[in-house]
């Protein structure tokens, strides 16, 4: 069993009925108060203002909300892509990032289009588990920042005393309330009665303790269209492609690897290339409106499902209640204390890190082990995509090694007399070397033949290395032949042409298992 396996909640009805639309209402409005102070923290991370991060996480909210491919999953600004646009900003300013937003946008709606959005797939489970608990540990380091407070020189330092204890203090409380509720009921979101009660016992007893209106106000108006304005010729576009190549990347690459995961604890399916596109759609609309970007949130998308959401109601019902938060409410969501919004956090941090990755480490392969912990550790020091993508090459690389060592062949003979390798395992570049080592030309009969029965030739090494032995046979005066090529092995000796060499016997049968007169000396294998 993997993280993954234990996350996995039952399917619950999605039927529109009253109880239905209540969880789904609730379960959004627990997650738009715990976005406030991600977008404000991570619009702080980029250099701009915390209103471009709000504004960013309603319109990446709502969009993909409406049109994305997995109901139920949460998007917004995030940290992933705001330490990507802080030298963006400090070197060309605010107008270039809604530039790079848009075509970030515009490059995601092609990946949609041309349906790459399925090579998703080719990321394996030990790479997805340190995703998981890399972003787990990111979310984590995330809250810390909380702790800090102003210095007076310009600064800030860490708390002491009892501020620390009192923060501390709520949140454990918060926890507690988020752990033992469900235990009771589970008609009301824990999250939310955790803030809640926490808010409540801040404000009853007047607690003097962080606000959310103590990391910036969070009033303002409705978002307006706005042009970014950057002169449009190509020295503009050199600066904002390769911001935008890598924003579209990791945008994606954590969208897809959420929505893969929210797929699995929720029993149900989702649609990658019609993720991409509404990816992509929400990041030219937030660019025009004066937003930074954003992409799914595992730590919300978290909140989000274990409150019980499973209909894009909810996602819908998160963005419009962080507007409202911005336009109507900002006086009273200041009010709300940092305290329990990070010990939300911390339980999303529990409940996300894959903690039976630990327990089956010396069970899986050393190669998948080393995997896991490498990509947690560079999503942790790097970013997501370079994590994703060290880990896919190293996975990528040892099963090549270990494929390359299974070539092997059986030694035989036809009922004509010809002596008979079958090749077992693929060739391919990784195993030319041992196939070529199992000839032996110079002692071998006027007549070989290759059986590819268990063996299919996969790229044009493969075809080389049959040329290469081909040749071999050719100077000693005698004829190699293969039999049992599948039809994609045929089609691939057929557009190599005259590259490759060699006699090839039909198999008129080949649907059907044949019995061709070989008798093999079992278990020798040919060196």
């Amino acid at each position: 069993m993997t993280g993954r396996a234990e996350a996995v909640a039952p399917v619950q009805s999605t039927k529109l009925d009253a109880a239905r639309i209540k969880t789904e209402l609730l379960a959004g409005l627990t997650v738009a108060l715990a976005l406030v102070p991600e977008a404000v923290a991570f619009a702080f991370v980029a250099g701009v203002n915390p209103l471009v991060g709000l504004y960013a996480a309603f319109f990446v909210g709502l969009i993909t909300a409406c049109i994305g491919g997995r109901p139920g999953m949460i998007s917004g600004a995030t940290g992933a892509l705001a330490v990507v646009m802080v030298s963006l900003v400090a070197q060309h300013g605010v107008e270039y990032l809604f530039a790079t937003v848009v075509l970030m946008g515009i490059i995601q709606i092609a990946v949609g289009v041309l349906r790459w959005g399925k090579f998703i797939r080719m990321v394996p489970h030990p790479v997805m588990l340190g995703f998981v608990n890399g972003l787990a540990i990111v979310i984590f380091l995330a809250q810390l920042g909380q702790f800090k407070v102003p210095d007076g020189a310009g600064g800030q330092e860490w708390m002491t005393g009892s501020q620390l204890y009192l923060m501390l203090g709520l949140i454990v409380l918060t926890m507690a309330v988020i752990y033992l509720l469900p235990r009771f009921t589970k008609a009301f979101p824990a999250p939310l009665a955790g803030i809640l009660v926490v808010s409540g016992l801040v404000l009853g007893l007047g607690l003097d303790t962080r606000s959310v209106g103590d990391l910036s106000s969070i009033a303002g108006g409705l978002p307006t269209f706005h042009i970014p304005m950057v002169p449009l010729n190509f020295e503009t576009l050199q600066i904002i492609l390769p911001y935008a190549i890598i924003l579209a990347a990791i945008g994606l690459i954590e969208s897809l690897l959420t929505l893969n995961l929210v797929a699995d604890m929720t029993n149900t399916k989702g649609g990658a290339s019609k993720e991409c596109l509404a990816q992509g759609t929400a990041n030219i609309v937030t660019g025009f409106f004066g937003g930074m970007g954003g992409c799914a949130m595992i730590g919300q998308s978290m909140i989000n499902v274990k409150s019980g959401a499973r209909t894009r109601i909810s996602g819908i019902a998160a963005a419009l209640f962080l507007l409202s938060f911005i336009v109507v409410a900002s006086s009273l969501i200041e009010q709300i204390p940092v305290a329990a919004l990070v010990g939300v956090m911390f339980m999303v941090v529990i409940g996300t890190f894959a903690w039976t990755s630990l327990k089956i480490m010396h069970k899986i392969p050393l190669t998948d082990a080393l995997v896991m912990i490498i990509v947690t550790g560079v999503t942790v020091y790097a970013d997501l995509a370079v994590a994703v993508v060290v880990g896919v090459i190293i996975s990528a690389l040892a099963y090549a090694w270990n494929a390359a060592s299974r070539i092997n062949a059986k030694i035989g003979k036809s009922k004509e007399g010809w002596k008979v390798y079958r090749l077992e395992g693929p060739l391919f570049f990784g195993s030319t070397t041992g196939f070529v080592d199992l000839f032996d030309p110079q002692n071998d009969p006027e007549d070989v033949v290759v059986d590819f029965m268990d063996s299919r030739v996969v790229d044009h090494s493969g075809l080389e290395s049959i040329d290469a032995i081909a040749s071999k046979y050719l100077a000693a005066g005698k004829r190699l032949h293969l039999r049992h090529l599948s039809p994609d092995c045929q089609r691939l000796l057929n557009k190599a042409g005259n590259l490759v060499e060699v006699s090839v016997l039909e198999d008129p049968d080949y649907e059907i298992a044949v019995d061709y007169g070989h008798t093999f000396e079992t278990p020798e294998k040919a060196k």
